[in-house]
């Protein structure tokens, strides 16, 4: 069925599963800080001044460059360190694995001590501080016995493999846990501030609980502290109404897009606004609603149950799980941030599940596969993280 997408951003929201039951799991398988930051940047904004590129094609291509590593189990995050290497962590494993950007070589960095791996839990969102190159820490979302938690580790690259990664230093602890949706995925936005998209664990009500981690997108400090900008002064809370965010990125105008999973009809993309409200578990999908936002695309959810996404070539590029395919998003590249044209997907099924993609720069993406986690039928080699030329 072809995919779906809605351009008004002024009412509700929903999304889709990962390939479990209808209403159940969706990847495979608390109460928010109350200090305010001490000094930190507001929110992003796009300047209707700002130079903006010309908007992409409404047709786009895919091209599978080369297979840069094989072999990984359960990967899950992906970053890029200054000079083009990657980290990679597996979700089921607990581990951070390093791999060379040209000859695909894999150097284990370590363990993350804490990590409890079951049902869609485990070590999951990773990111490279944006000040990398004199504090060498990492960050990471994972699930312990308890809860969901961000950390940053030291890296130190001098010490022998298997040994590189410091303690945890947690720096946020409480998100509510459960079986299904954790959400994990972290990024640093052009504000150098983290933000982090959650889950509502199965439990629906937590999405709407501004008191509550579950079902939002947070953004914090990098010691993990409310930002001067959010929308309550002493809340994480960025945006609610999320049933399980598992992609973030930004556009060339700093505007944060999300992809989200619903429950039985419609996965989402979403554009995100500070203290919106996507509607989780009062919409699923397009209503038009007053009161909540609606997504700018939809697809049923067996063409996506979207993970990873990333900005490349003026379009957002979207992994999907289910689905097994990449998907393209043409941005119009204007103020309001809507489609270009209608979404296009590629690779169905020829690599099978893809969780994470990542801009590698120019028209190149990192796209990483998703067959090891317990719902993929894996085969000799998998899982890979493969280098695409896109269009």
């Amino acid at each position: 069925m072809t995919a779906l997408f809605a351009t008004s951003l002024l009412l509700s929201a929903g999304c889709a599963p990962d390939g479990g039951p209808a209403g159940g799991g969706s990847d495979g398988s608390a109460s928010p800080r109350s200090s305010p930051a001490s000094s930190a940047s507001a929110a992003p904004s796009p300047s209707p001044s700002e130079d903006v590129a010309e908007p992409p094609p409404a047709k786009g291509s895919v091209k599978v460059v080369s297979t840069l590593a094989e072999g990984l189990n359960s990967p899950w995050g992906l970053a890029e360190l200054p000079g083009g290497d990657l980290l990679v962590t597996s979700r089921d494993q607990g581990t951070i694995t390093r791999i060379d950007g040209t000859t695909g070589k894999k150097t284990l960095l370590g363990s993350v001590p804490g990590v409890s791996a079951s049902g869609e839990g485990g070590l999951l969102g990773l990111a490279v501080s944006p000040t990398y190159g004199t504090d060498h820490l990492l960050y990471v979302y994972f699930t312990t016995a308890s809860d969901n938690r961000i950390a940053r580790l030291l890296y130190d690259e001098d010490e022998t493999a298997g040994r590189m990664l410091g303690a945890p230093d947690t720096i946020v602890r409480d998100i509510p846990k459960g079986a299904v949706h954790n959400g994990g995925r972290i990024a640093f936005g052009p504000d150098r501030m983290l933000y982090a998209g959650t889950g509502e664990t199965g439990d629906d009500g937590l999405a709407q609980d501004k008191e509550s981690l579950a079902g939002k997108i947070l953004r914090m400090t990098p010691d993990g502290e409310p930002v001067h900008g959010n929308p309550s002064a002493d809340s994480l809370v960025y945006s609610y109404g999320h049933r399980n965010v598992q992609g973030l990125a930004w556009d060339g105008r700093k505007q944060l897009w999300a992809s989200e999973f619903g429950q039985d009809t419609w996965d989402e993309l979403n554009r995100i606004v500070p203290d919106g409200d996507y509607g989780w578990p009062e919409v699923e999908g397009t209503k038009g609603r007053k009161g909540f936002i609606d997504p700018v695309a939809q697809w049923k959810t067996s063409e996506a149950s979207p993970s990873g996404i990333a900005f490349a070539g003026g379009s957002i590029w979207m992994a999907g799980l289910r689905g097994e395919r990449l998907w393209r998003i043409p941005l119009s590249g204007d103020a309001a941030g809507e489609p270009l044209a209608a979404p296009q997907s590629f690779l169905e099924g020829k690599y099978g599940r893809l969780r994470t993609v990542l801009a590698a720069g120019g028209d190149k993406l990192w796209l990483v596969t998703s067959e090891t986690d317990g719902r993929g039928t894996p085969k000799p080699g998998d899982d890979r993280i493969l280098v695409l030329e896109v269009r």
